[in-house]
């Protein structure tokens, strides 16, 4: 960051209807809108004009059951965010793409086109895939091992680096003069050979705006933090308490040290669910409204689904059957979300409708239902005490809940010294404050003569 003073960063989570399980049912959000450019770009609009560092595209490959009463997840990541990349000048582009069922080639080529065609504004959300049903869209074959999984991403990011920089920051010329566009000898086959992949390269497009995407990465299990800290740049994080928070951040500061980096080079981004409301008693009534529209069915299915195990035939008001839950080693999927529900489980003790409610728009992350000032203190408190450098917005309706954050949370940040007023940068590392890496430029005679 820009500044003796460090500030927030603040990426838009972006979901849908927004990140309440029923907020496709509440009157003033549009679930039809939801496959139509122009609904995004008013959102993209938004979070730029609150500066914004980013927004972000989950993704899964598989059409979920739950789809009987909730929104799908949205479209395809990189179509989505090419189009707002023409439509924006200054915020972030993070899109996900699994290293399971992708190959580094193609997610190489895909990511650099972005950052060019943004002008150095993307950044990939590294995912390994935690659905099972995903995986039988891609063959007859169950989903890999979790630590299996992992040790594929690693050489899928390795390689994916690697075709990056296949070209040399000076290869390309344009001379018009000499008749030379590239130096060939200056972009170089990368060879790879590793366990799960042959990649001859070099990538066929040149070093982009950012020399790398920004990398980040989102599992919180011990897989996945162990992969955060050798390669991400930000980790989005679900953290329910400042505790909890706290001693992740410590974990994964220390964790980048021991891998060789700076501890300022990995970004701690927790989620954030948040309903803002000119009082208190405005924003618990909204929230109080988003909770009415859940459907328990669904609730039921998505934690049948979390804890694999069939939740559908018991009652609601009964607490949840913590004697039924298996041991997290035999988690394959999202075993690091299972772990922070089952710990809020066992601690709380809800019923199966609490839980339905407690978790129905903020999945366990973190949640402030308030006033603006509420909302900001919260921030600040993680911000200064050691558990963020910065939050994953998730706003509980779009395009409201984003408009009330801009225009109510927003100015109450910067007011407090706490985020920028104006964007200082314009690419995505510039807003985050990490380092530079290499970029394309010219040989001045080459520019020179071509003129």
């Amino acid at each position: 960051m820009t500044g003796s003073k460090r500030q927030l960063h603040l990426n838009l989570f972006l979901m849908n209807t927004g990140h309440h399980e029923a907020s496709w049912r509440h009157p003033d959000t549009a679930p039809r809108r939801v496959t139509e450019l122009d609904y995004y770009r008013e959102i993209a609009a938004l979070a730029e004009r609150g500066k914004l560092d980013s927004l972000f595209l989950a993704d899964t490959y598989v059409l979920p059951e739950t789809a009987r009463h909730k929104v799908l997840h949205g479209l395809e990541p990189f179509t989505l965010l090419a189009a707002l990349a023409a439509v924006t000048s200054r915020i972030g582009l993070i899109g996900t793409a699994s290293t399971t069922y992708n190959e580094p080639y193609h997610i190489a080529r895909k990511f650099a086109s972005l950052d060019h065609l943004s002008g150095g504004r993307s950044g990939w959300n590294i995912v390994t895939t935690a659905s099972e049903g995903a995986a039988y869209n891609f063959g007859e074959r169950p989903l890999p091992e979790h630590a299996e999984r992992y040790r594929r991403a690693g050489e899928f990011v390795e390689v994916v680096k690697a075709l990056w920089h296949s070209w040399e920051p000076d290869a390309l010329l344009a001379d018009k003069a000499s008749g030379v566009y590239a130096e060939l000898e200056r972009v170089r086959p990368i060879a790879h050979r590793g366990d799960y992949f042959a990649v001859r390269g070099p990538l066929n497009v040149p070093p982009t705006p950012q020399g790398e995407p920004v990398l980040v990465q989102a599992g919180s299990s011990a897989d996945g933090r162990a992969f955060a800290a050798g390669v991400a740049e930000a980790v989005f994080t679900a953290q329910s308490s400042l505790e909890r928070a706290q001693a992740f951040y410590r974990e994964m500061k220390a964790r980048a040290v021991q891998a060789g980096r700076s501890a300022d080079e990995l970004l701690i981004l927790p989620g954030l669910y948040t309903v803002v409301g000119d009082t208190e008693a405005e924003a618990r009534e909204l929230a109080r409204e988003l909770d009415e529209l859940t459907v328990p069915a669904y609730g039921l299915q998505r934690l049948s689904t979390l804890f694999k195990v069939d939740l559908t035939g018991y009652a609601l008001d009964a607490p949840v059957p913590l004697e039924l839950l298996p041991e997290r080693e035999a988690i394959v999927g999202n075993r690091g979300r299972f772990e922070l529900i089952e710990e809020m489980v066992r601690r709380e003790r809800p019923t199966l409708r609490e839980l339905i409610r407690r978790t129905a728009g903020s999945r366990g992350h973190a949640a402030v239902i308030g006033t603006p000032a509420q909302i900001a203190d919260t921030m600040m408190r993680w911000f200064e005490d050691g558990a963020a450098d910065g939050f994953n917005l998730m706003p509980s309706h779009l395009p409201g809940g984003l408009r009330d954050f801009v225009d109510k949370v927003v100015p109450e940040l910067q007011s407090r010294g706490l985020f920028r007023a104006e964007y200082e940068g314009r690419t995505l590392r510039e807003h985050y404050g990490l380092p530079p890496v290499h970029t394309v430029r010219a040989r001045v005679g080459a520019a020179e003569a071509s003129r």
